[in-house]
């Protein structure tokens, strides 16, 4: 069986030559310093912010959604074409209610892991508590050993 012979107007792509590849300029460029133009709190109100926009808009989404299949549902007298038309605004505005709530549910997941990340003054206490509890361990086991030591030390006696 002979190969099939590879014609000249194919498909062909340059993605493994990495020189053919166009260079990306990154934001900071070489030999210069970076400097950080926000205090902590400004960082972290703007972060607060951000967050707080994409959750206002999901939810924003998912209300017109919602309001938009209400009054989709509307009954009344309405020929095949109307229906027809009023399914496909149905399942386009569950589309984008579903992708809503996905990126609410992802946006409730990175919040949970920001608090439980970044809380160090829980973090902090459970090592406390945990040396605490170490230290006391070790405190009642050199009581015992020492006792025990007493013990067989008097008995030979």
């Amino acid at each position: 069986m002979q190969r099939p012979t590879q014609r000249r107007d194919e498909f062909q792509t340059d993605a493994l030559r990495p020189g053919a590849l166009p260079s990306a300029s990154l934001r900071v460029r070489a030999g210069e310093e970076q400097t950080i133009e926000q205090s902590s709190d400004e960082y972290l109100d703007n972060m607060y912010e951000d967050w707080n926009k994409k959750v206002d808009q999901e939810i924003d989404t998912l209300v017109e959604g919602m309001t938009e299949l209400v009054k989709i549902a509307a009954i009344g007298n309405k020929d095949k074409f109307r229906v027809a038309q009023e399914a496909f605004e149905a399942q386009c505005r569950t589309e984008s209610m579903v992708r809503a709530a996905t990126s609410l549910l992802s946006i409730t997941h990175s919040l949970k892991l920001l608090l439980l990340l970044s809380d160090e003054s829980e973090i902090a206490s459970r090592r406390d508590r945990a040396v605490t509890d170490f230290e006391r361990t070790a405190d009642n086991s050199r009581v015992r050993a020492a006792g025990a030591l007493d013990a067989v030390l008097n008995s030979d006696l």
